[in-house]
C-alpha cells in the first residue's frame, strides 16, 4: 500500500472517530458550564493527558523539529523545562488553588477570574480582549504546522491540510463544546506519544545510534551538540522561559484546572502530566538529527515532516501524521472554546451588558467559535513566520497579561484592583514593543513584558492601597 493510501486510511478512521466524539459529547453539553467547562466533573486521566496535548500541539511536534533542525541539540532544554516548569510546576503551584477558587467564585473563564477576583470589569474585559485577539494568532501557527505535514507526506497542497484539519476541529468543538475538547484531546494525547516514540526509534537507527549521530553532527559544525550552541544564552533562556512558565498565563491551559472534578485528584494528576510530557524534548532531538540526513532544507519547518518521510514505513509516516494533526487538533479545539467563552460571556454580556439565556449562551458560543475558527483558517492560508516564533509572540503578550495577576490574585490577598489592571497593560505593550523592535540584546518579549508587569503590580499594589468589597476576600479564601 502506497504512503497516500496509508495515510487517506489511517486520517479517514482517526476524523471519523473525531466526529463520533463530538457527537457524543453533543448530548453533554446540555447547560453553559457544560459546554464550556465540562460541568467541573473531568477526571484526572482525561485532564492531565489533554493538558499535554494541548500544550504541545503540532507547534512542539512541528516547531520544536524546526527549532531542532536549526540551533541543534542544546534546544532539548526546552523541552526539559516544559516538563519541569510547564507542567509539574505548574500543576502544582496552581492547580488545586486555582480548582478551589474559581468553584467559590462561580466563574468559569480565565477573565472571569480577573473580574470577580479584583472587582474590575475592566480587567475582566482587557485579559478577554487580549485572549481573543492573541490566541487567534497562536491558532494560525498550529494549523500551519498541521498544514505542511499533510503537504511533505502526502502531496496534499498547503491549502487542503489547512481545511481539512481546521473544518473538523470546527464541527467537534461546535457541537460538542468542552467535552469533546478534552476527550479528543485524551485521544490524541496518545497517539502523539506512541507516534513520537516511533519517529525517535527509526531516527536512531537512520543516523547509525544516537553517539554516531552526535559525532556526525558535530562534525557538520560543533555549535549543533554544545550548549548554548549557535543559539546563545539569552535567545535560549528567554525561550526556554517563554514556553514554559508562560503556560501559567495561557487560559486553554489553566481552564483544565476549573474543569477537573475535585481537589483530591491532582497528585495523580501532577504524576500523569510529568510522565507524559516527556516527550516534549523528541522533537528536537530529531529536529537535531535530521540535519544529517537533510543539510539543505528549503524551511526548517519541514524538518520534521521530511524525516518522517524518509525514516518510516508508509503505516508508521500515516501515524505520525494522525500524531501531528491530533496534535493540533487538541490545541486549535481548546483554543476555540476559550476565544469562544471570553468573547462572549467576558466582553458581550458582562462588558456590554447583555443579557442571554443558557441556551442563547451555547449557541453564541457554539456561533462564535465556528466565526473565529473560519477566521484562524484564512489567515492561516497566507502565514507568517516560522511556526515557533509566531507562537512564541502570541504566548508572550497573553502571559505577560495574565501571568502575575494570576498568581498574586491567588497568593496575595493585598494584590489591589488598580495593581492588576495597570500591570495587565504595561505588560501587553511592553511585550508587544520589545518584539516589535527585534528583542533587543536577544531577550525575548515574554521576559520583557512579564518583567515590567511583576514591577507594576507589586509597586502599584503597595503604593495605592486597596479596599475590596466587604467579605470579597473572605469568600474566595474560605477557611485557609
Amino acid at each position: 500500500m502506497s504512503l497516500l493510501t496509508t495515510c487517506i486510511v489511517v486520517l479517514v478512521v482517526y476524523i471519523g472517530v473525531l466526529i463520533g466524539i463530538g457527537l457524543w459529547s453533543a448530548r453533554r453539553a446540555s447547560t453553559v458550564e457544560h459546554f464550556i467547562i465540562g460541568g467541573r466533573s473531568i477526571g484526572p486521566w482525561v485532564t492531565a493527558l489533554s493538558f499535554i496535548a494541548v500544550y504541545f500541539s503540532s507547534v512542539l511536534i512541528i516547531g520544536g523539529g524546526a527549532f531542532g533542525y536549526k540551533f541543534g541539540m542544546a534546544t532539548i532544554w526546552i523541552g526539559a523545562i516544559n516538563v519541569l516548569v510547564g507542567c509539574t510546576l505548574c500543576w502544582i503551584v496552581l492547580g488545586r488553588r486555582v480548582r478551589l477558587f474559581t468553584e467559590r467564585m462561580g466563574i468559569n473563564t480565565i477573565s472571569g477570574f480577573f473580574s470577580h477576583r479584583y472587582d474590575s470589569p475592566a480587567a475582566g474585559i482587557f485579559s478577554a480582549l487580549v485572549v481573543f485577539l492573541f490566541l487567534i494568532l497562536y491558532n494560525v501557527s498550529v494549523v500551519k504546522g498541521m498544514a505542511n505535514s499533510f503537504q511533505v507526506l502526502m502531496d496534499l497542497p498547503y491549502w487542503g491540510g489547512v481545511l481539512i484539519s481546521g473544518l473538523v476541529i470546527i464541527f467537534y468543538v461546535v457541537m460538542g463544546g468542552y467535552h469533546a475538547v478534552v476527550y479528543t484531546g485524551f485521544l490524541q494525547a496518545w497517539v502523539m506519544i506512541f507516534s513520537l516514540l516511533l519517529l525517535t526509534f527509526r531516527t536512531l537507527q537512520a543516523v547509525g545510534g544516537f553517539s554516531l549521530g552526535m559525532e556526525k553532527l558535530a562534525a557538520i559544525g560543533p555549535g549543533y551538540v554544545n550548549t548554548p550552541g549557535v543559539w546563545g544564552w539569552a535567545g535560549l533562556v528567554s525561550f526556554c522561559l517563554v514556553v514554559s512558565l508562560g503556560v501559567w498565563g495561557m487560559p486553554q491551559l489553566i481552564i483544565r484546572f476549573y474543569s477537573i472534578k475535585d481537589t483530591k485528584t491532582f497528585r495523580l494528576g501532577t504524576v500523569i502530566v510529568t510522565v507524559g510530557a516527556a516527550i516534549a524534548v523528541i522533537p528536537y532531538l530529531n529536529g537535531a538529527f535530521s540535519r544529517i540526513l537533510f543539510p539543505q532544507l528549503e524551511s526548517a519547518d519541514l524538518a520534521i515532516p521530511s524525516l518522517s518521510k524518509a525514516v518510516l514505513s508508509p503505516w508508521g509516516a500515516a501515524l505520525l501524521l494522525a500524531g501531528v494533526v491530533a496534535a493540533g487538533m487538541s490545541t486549535f479545539a481548546g483554543v476555540l472554546i476559550i476565544v469562544s467563552s471570553s468573547l462572549v460571556r467576558d466582553i458581550y454580556q458582562k462588558g456590554l451588558k447583555r443579557e442571554l439565556t443558557g441556551k442563547q449562551e451555547i449557541f453564541a458560543n457554539r456561533l462564535v467559535s465556528a466565526a473565529v475558527g473560519v477566521v484562524a483558517l484564512v489567515i492561516a492560508l497566507k502565514p507568517p513566520a516560522l511556526i515557533l516564533v509566531l507562537c512564541g509572540f502570541a504566548w508572550a503578550v497573553i502571559a505577560s497579561t495574565n501571568l502575575w495577576p494570576l498568581i498574586f490574585g491567588l497568593y496575595w490577598k493585598g494584590a489591589s484592583r488598580a495593581g492588576a489592571f495597570v500591570s495587565m497593560i504595561a505588560g501587553a505593550l511592553t511585550a508587544i514593543l520589545w518584539t516589535w523592535l527585534g528583542n533587543p540584546y536577544g531577550i525575548h518579549g515574554f521576559i520583557a513584558g512579564l518583567t515590567v508587569s511583576l514591577v507594576v503590580i507589586v509597586t502599584v499594589s503597595l503604593v495605592k492601597r486597596w479596599t475590596p468589597p466587604p467579605g470579597l476576600i473572605e469568600s474566595i479564601w474560605g477557611e485557609e
